[in-house]
């Protein structure tokens, strides 16, 4: 029985030689983080797309990692086609899927309206592409300009190219291995699959050369706009347990009591961060009454508000933490603080800002029975995606 499911495949194994980039344009920073990050959000946000798939080059794995965190990667090949190929062929090995789409990473803005049409459009047809029209005069030209090019029925072909599945996946299979293809569409109508033409965008455009880097960025800023929200949490001190506190063992004869690890710095900021992605509180995404978070690090509630925030193509850009309390000293474990914070929402530590206070021996945390901490979270959020 064929798999209900959709599958977005990022097709990421190029080397990005014309970009001007040490590292492959792929990973390169784009909008605060890798540029296939980009699209592999949007896919995952997208409540049509069920699992995403991201096709690297053999010797990437370390970079898409850092980059993509917990997400299916799948060697690909020599060519994009052969990519594609190995792409499909995981799909298939875990189970199939009803409808694929293929995208491919050097077109970071995947607008969610876009993912709407191609899948309307598989309602009808075997295939699916988004085209804008061509606006510019076309015409033959070597040494000298010559004929002119009727432009009436082109159109730009842009990726995700949507799929029937298995209609898509034969057609690759049978497609001849020594004669490539310039994309998805070219091989599915080779075999029969008619592909309807749905409204591309302007946000599609691919990032090729360093001077679209340039430009990349400009959308970004141009369709971003800035939230801020502050988080506040309190644990009380206790004997007989371990002092978490922003996601470091400090060594003190108390700890924070709590359900998990009672962080009650990480609680600050994870809730700050969701605050600013419109996500609730931290109690909503992990209750106290759930056993699963008994004693659970509280480093995962973190990486769960990064991931949040990330999937509504946010980008964090700046962390400001508070301490309060009368002891144990927050400053001889600041530094490494700072550090965890970065790494485990993968931003450099300069974006990130810890300071401690007391409160001149008044209230609990001046009789040092808690800590409390308060965070605010600063992002963008790009709109160019809804």
């Amino acid at each position: 029985m064929t798999s209900k499911r959709t599958v977005g495949i990022v097709v990421a194994a190029g080397t990005g030689t014309r970009s001007g980039s040490a590292t492959p344009k792929q990973y390169a920073p784009l909008g605060g983080r890798a540029m296939v990050a980009h699209s592999v959000a949007a896919f995952a946000a997208h409540p049509g797309v069920d699992t995403v798939i991201v096709v690297i080059g053999g010797d990437q794995e370390e970079a898409a990692r850092a980059a993509l965190g917990d997400v299916t990667l799948v060697p690909g090949g020599v060519t994009r086609r052969e990519s594609v190929l190995a792409g499909l062929e995981a799909v298939a090995a875990s189970g199939g899927a009803q409808r694929v789409l293929i995208h491919d990473a050097a077109r970071p803005f995947l607008p969610a309206a876009v993912i709407d049409s191609l899948l309307a459009a598989l309602e009808t047809h075997g295939g699916a592409v988004p085209v804008m029209p061509v606006a510019d005069t076309l015409a033959f030209g070597a040494d000298h300009l010559g004929d002119v090019v009727p432009r009436d029925r082109l159109v730009r072909v842009q990726t995700p190219q949507a799929f029937v599945f298995s209609d898509i996946m034969a057609a690759h299979r049978n497609w001849p291995a020594d004669r490539e293809a310039t994309d998805d569409a070219q091989i599915a109508r080779a075999a029969g699959i008619v592909v309807a033409l749905v409204e591309g965008s302007l946000m599609l455009e691919k990032v090729t050369y360093p001077d679209d880097f340039a430009a990349a960025e400009a959308k970004i800023a141009a369709s971003s706009h800035v939230r801020t929200a502050m988080g506040f949490d309190v644990h009380r001190l206790v004997a007989g347990e371990e002092l978490w506190l922003g996601g470091i063992l400090i060594p003190h004869d108390k700890g924070l009591s709590g359900h998990s690890d009672a962080d009650v710095a990480l609680h600050a900021v994870t809730d700050a961060l969701l605050g600013a992605a419109g996500a609730g509180d931290i109690g909503t995404h992990f209750p106290p009454s759930d056993a699963q978070w008994r004693g659970a690090p509280s480093s995962r509630f973190l990486e769960h508000a990064r991931d949040l925030v990330l999937a509504a193509c946010g980008r964090i850009d700046f962390i400001d933490l508070t301490i309060i309390c009368e002891a144990p000293k927050v400053g001889p474990y600041r530094d490494a603080m700072r550090a965890r914070i970065a790494g485990l929402l993968r931003l450099p530590e300069s974006r990130i800002s810890i300071k401690a206070t007391t409160t001149e021996r008044l209230g609990f945390t001046g009789r040092k029975e808690g800590i409390a901490a308060q965070a605010i979270a600063t992002i963008s959020i790009a709109e160019f995606t809804r």
